[in-house]
């Protein structure tokens, strides 16, 4: 009688282990890595009373000046409802506000305030300890080379414009 049961094989199962030949391993090495920065930099975020989904937010807003939310959505990997609850405890906690953009009354742009600026500069102090716990286990120049390989996967050049 057959059985129900799925095939099993000898060959290698998914692990984030060194040397696995999986086509999941590198994904699952780039999760357990996140996870490992998200915990530390997520502690250092905690005494500022923000978190890394609100400092994502600030990153761009650092970056980009006033952000209308839908382009939030994109830059950070949220979805609408996530963005807006971001956006709304940012404006409670006085770092960011929304303002109307001209020649379109629907649409709100987010703006960093000072607050949200020196909260922003304390928060890079705050993490740097966690930074440098994360790659501490590296040789020199391994940091600035990983920094290099993940921008490039991140970004590659053809998403570049």
């Amino acid at each position: 009688m057959a059985s129900d049961a799925p095939c099993r094989t000898t060959d290698s199962r998914a692990t984030d282990r060194p040397g696995d030949p999986s086509p999941f391993a590198l994904g699952l090495l780039l999760r357990r890595a996140h996870w490992r920065a998200a915990a530390g930099l997520g502690e250092a975020l905690r005494p500022l009373g923000i978190e890394l989904r609100h400092f994502a937010v600030l990153i761009e807003l650092v970056n980009h000046g006033p952000t209308v939310q839908r382009d939030l959505v994109a830059a950070t990997g949220s979805d609408k409802a996530g963005i807006m609850r971001i956006v709304d405890d940012l404006e409670r906690k006085g770092l960011a506000v929304r303002k109307t953009v001209a020649g379109d009354r629907r649409v709100r742009a987010v703006e960093i305030t000072s607050q949200g600026l020196e909260l922003f500069d304390a928060a890079h102090v705050a993490a740097e300890p966690a930074a440098e716990r994360l790659v501490a286990e590296l040789g020199p120049g391994e940091a600035e080379k990983l920094m290099g390989l993940l921008t490039r996967i991140a970004h590659p050049a053809d998403d570049q414009a």
